[in-house]
């Protein structure tokens, strides 16, 4: 009788253990990395404001089949090395799906362990073409590519500078030497010759040997392939120097941090990125959303949300969270998101990007 007793006593203990350790509700685990920390974490943040946005949107309609997203957030600080630790972490974290990362050079190395691991990846800001190009049936990105924004930057140096001097300064960076490489390809085709092709070091504080250099050449137009960081500080140290040079550059600009480095010395400075994703139809609610919030979802915001609202509605469409069977299902689609709607062809890559020219004046940026 006392060891029937106590054989009852040790189960209903270990149903009340189960059911402890078993959560309230199911749950999907999901995650955005970049650079949360370091110079670049503007951008990071930027990452972080819409992924939380867009969880938080997608949990309060119900989730995905039935199960609440959980979002984590891995800090890479646009180093390889970092980007690879993050991934192996989300990895063991059973992560299914990543919205990120931000550099090209976080993103491009952070993507073999997804493919190995079984992760499905959507960049919302890497636009060097090697990581689809050199990718697996994971990769992603709701961003166009280098070799299309470059098109667009040569093909306007070319024409619109055509008697000008042109440099074409690049930061050895994944991403600053082939979105430089892309537009002097681009400019070089439609017949216009760069007068001077130079790196810089990202992370200095004085380019005033870099400016003078300019000077001497007697340079007309710079573009830049590189990030706000250096681009606004050589624009303050030039405009410093009497070099009254044209400043160009590409999506990487698209941030106001740039004026709070460059000052007045910004104004005037020119940049590539898609068509104001703000100001789309298609976006007019989330963009309510940002905004009671005291946010602006500049830049990459409306992308990272568009990437986990991807995800989440081919998840539905595929009746599986299984990373494979998602990236078939995005495949294979047409996806309505707050960017409009988002189709892929085989390398994982939009099939419409649609760069255009902004220019900054008194603080801030508008489509020209």
């Amino acid at each position: 009788m006392l060891r029937r007793t106590l054989f009852a006593g040790a189960a209903t203990l270990a149903v009340a253990l189960s059911l402890a350790a078993a959560p309230a509700h199911a749950q999907i685990k999901i995650a955005s990395a970049g650079p949360m920390t370091g110079e670049y974490a503007t951008f990071g943040k930027q990452l972080k404001d819409g992924a939380e946005q867009a969880v938080a949107d997608i949990n309060a309609k119900g989730g995905v089949l039935g199960q609440q997203l959980v979002l984590e957030i891995g800090d890479d600080a646009c180093d390889p090395k970092q980007a690879v630790s993050v991934a192996n972490k989300f990895a063991s974290d059973g992560v299914k799906f990543v919205a990120g990362h931000f550099c090209s050079s976080s993103s491009i190395p952070a993507s073999k362990v997804y493919t190995e691991e079984g992760i499905l990846q959507i960049t919302p800001a890497s636009t060097n073409p090697k990581f689809t190009d050199e990718g697996s049936w994971n990769t992603f990105r709701t961003c166009g590519r280098d070799d299309q924004q470059g098109a667009v930057a040569g093909k306007t140096i070319a024409t619109e500078f055509k008697d000008r001097k042109v440099a074409i300064l690049h930061d050895n960076t994944t991403y600053g030497k082939g979105i430089a490489d892309e537009t002097k390809k681009a400019m070089n085709a439609a017949g216009k010759k760069e007068d001077l092709y130079q790196a810089y070091v990202p992370g200095e504080h004085d380019y005033t040997a870099l400016v003078s250099r300019l000077k001497e050449a007697g340079i007309d137009v710079v573009y830049f392939g590189g990030y706000h960081s250096e681009v606004g500080l050589i624009a303050r140290q030039a405009r410093e120097q009497g070099l009254k040079a044209t400043l160009l550059g590409p999506d990487s600009l698209v941030t106001k941090e740039l004026w709070q480095i460059s000052g007045d010395a910004g104004d005037g400075i020119m940049m590539t990125f898609p068509s104001d994703p703000r100001t789309r139809a298609t976006a007019a609610d989330v963009v309510k959303e940002f905004k009671a919030k005291g946010i602006d979802p500049e830049g990459y915001v409306l992308y990272t949300y568009a990437a986990i609202q991807l995800w989440a509605e081919a998840a539905t469409k595929a009746g599986s969270t299984d990373p494979k069977k998602v990236a078939a299902a995005i495949k294979a689609g047409t996806w309505p998101t707050v960017l409009g709607d988002l189709s892929y062809d085989k390398k994982g890559d939009v099939t419409k990007a649609d760069y255009v020219w902004y220019i900054w004046h008194a603080g801030n940026y508008s489509q020209m």
